[in-house]
Order: C-alpha cells, then sequence, then structure tokens
C-alpha cells in the first residue's frame, strides 16, 4: 500500500511547481545562450563537475539539517555510505549515466535552439516508459499509450522543419544536436535529474500530482519558445507549433491519474455471485 501523500498547502504547491518550471526553462536558456557566444567556450565536462559538486554540498546540507546533531551526521554518513560499499557501487551506475546526459545536453544545445531542445527532450517520457514496461513488467493505459504515440508525433513535426534563430551566428549541426538529444533521453530513460532542478522535482513529486508537473513541463517549454523569440531570434513555424502543442497536450494526458478498476471488478464478481446464488 502506497503512503499517503504529505499534505500541503496549494500555495506551497504553487511555489515548488513555479520555481521548477522557471528553473528549468532558465537552465535551457543560459546554456543556449553561453554556448552560442562568439567568445571562447567553456569546457562542459567542467560544468558538469561544478553542478555535481553543488549538488552534492546540497544534499549534504539537507542531510545535516535532516539529522539535527554532528554525532547523528556522522553516523548516518557511515552507515550509509561507508558502512554500505555494495549499494556506493550500484550508485556508480546512475552516476555515469547522469554525467554522460548531461554532457549531450550541452552538446545539443550547442547545436539546436533552447525551444526545439526542450521539446524534442520530452521525448524521455516514451522512452521511461518503455523502460518501465521493459525493465519492470509495469502496464501503461491506454490512454498513456495514445499520449506516448503523440508526443512522438509532435517531436517529428518540430524536428520536420526545425525553427531557426536569426541571431546565432555560430556554426551548428543540428543532427549532431538531434543525436546528443537521442543519447540524453536514453540516459534519462534510466533517471531524470539535473542540479538544483532534480532537488525541487524530488520535492514536486512528494507533494504535487503528476497533473500539475506535466502542467510545469508544459509551461517551462512554453517560456523556452517566448525567450527563444526574444533573445535568439527564433521564427516560429507552423509545423513547430502544432508539434509544440502536441507535445504539451500529451504531457497533460499522460500524467492523467489512471481509473482504479479494482473496486469495480470487485463490485462485478459480487454481482455474478449474488445472480447465480438466486
Amino acid at each position: 500500500m502506497a503512503a499517503p501523500r504529505e499534505s500541503v498547502s496549494l500555495l506551497f504547491k504553487l511555489y515548488c511547481l513555479a520555481v521548477m518550471t522557471l528553473m528549468a526553462a532558465a537552465y535551457t536558456i543560459a546554456l543556449r545562450y553561453t554556448r552560442t557566444s562568439d567568445k571562447e567556450l567553456y569546457f562542459s565536462t567542467t560544468a558538469v563537475c561544478i553542478t555535481e559538486v553543488i549538488k552534492l554540498l546540497l544534499s549534504v546540507g539537507i542531510l545535516a539539517k535532516e539529522t539535527g546533531s554532528l554525532g547523528r551526521f556522522k553516523a548516518s554518513l557511515t552507515e550509509n555510505v561507508l558502512g554500505s560499499p555494495k549499494e556506493l557501487m550500484k550508485l556508480s551506475v546512475p552516476s555515469l549515466v547522469y554525467a554522460v546526459q548531461n554532457n549531450m545536453a550541452f552538446l545539443a544545445l550547442s547545436n539546436l535552439d533552447a525551444a526545439v531542445y526542450q521539446v524534442t527532450y520530452q521525448l524521455k517520457i516514451p522512452c521511461t516508459a518503455l523502460c518501465t514496461v521493459l525493465m519492470l513488467n509495469r502496464t501503461l493505459s491506454k490512454l498513456q499509450w495514445i499520449s506516448v504515440f503523440m508526443l512522438c508525433g509532435g517531436v517529428t513535426l518540430v524536428q520536420w522543419k526545425p525553427a531557426q534563430a536569426t541571431k546565432i551566428v555560430v556554426e551548428q549541426n543540428p543532427l549532431l544536436g538531434f543525436g546528443a538529444i537521442a543519447i540524453a533521453v536514453l540516459c534519462s530513460g534510466f533517471a531524470v535529474l539535473a542540479s538544483v532542478g532534480g532537488l525541487y522535482t524530488s520535492v514536486v513529486v512528494k507533494y504535487t500530482d503528476n497533473i500539475m508537473k506535466g502542467f510545469s513541463a508544459a509551461a517551462a517549454i512554453v517560456l523556452s519558445t517566448i525567450a527563444s523569440v526574444m533573445l535568439f531570434g527564433l521564427q516560429i513555424t507552423l509545423t513547430f507549433a502544432l508539434g509544440t502543442l502536441l507535445v504539451c497536450v500529451s504531457i497533460y494526458l499522460y500524467g492523467l491519474p489512471r481509473q482504479d478498476t479494482t473496486s469495480i471488478q470487485q463490485g462485478e464478481t459480487a454481482s455474478k455471485e449474488r445472480v447465480i446464488g438466486v
């Protein structure tokens, strides 16, 4: 039986979603801006390393606050890190996946506009869905399968005639950018996490529902598109607009709660038994 969701105020839920949406959009726009500058580029590996260091410091800080004392903090680290070498080795696998995924994000945003990247990167949803079906033997509802195919169709439209940014003067390779996104999407099939945004995502998962998270993802796409038009001179095409709309709708549909059929099936069984008894 799943643990009950903690009750929090609507204002706090909106705060969490607003911060996650703004961070998702700002992360993409800022990364795109720095990767298309005419100045000397920084090493993406260095940025990824700094990101992980920030994530580590934040996680340690949260753990220290939760434990409440230096003694319990040390005991927790000893038990869960030093005292669990096998579990620590298992964590090295997703850590490697994260590193590849984040580096591919830098490569993709060096060759694709932020809005195109934001929409295409939503392929992580069907990729994750397939991983859960194939690796965890879970099932998807008909509506979720429909939303998965709708999302793939939307991304296809976006990539069919990609929107062009008129204010970007650096040389780009869209095919290389799409390939980088493909690798990042495959990595996100195992895990989706990005620095502080990942920590906020965990908060949203704890205190909100899939519908609100879907709304946040769609809002981040819209914000990235608006910022791309203003900062990079993105020219919106009809196929891009239709594809983006399909992706946003599919995200919402995929996050809709599945109908609990247990009580319905039990009611039908009881009715049949009564009929037979009569």
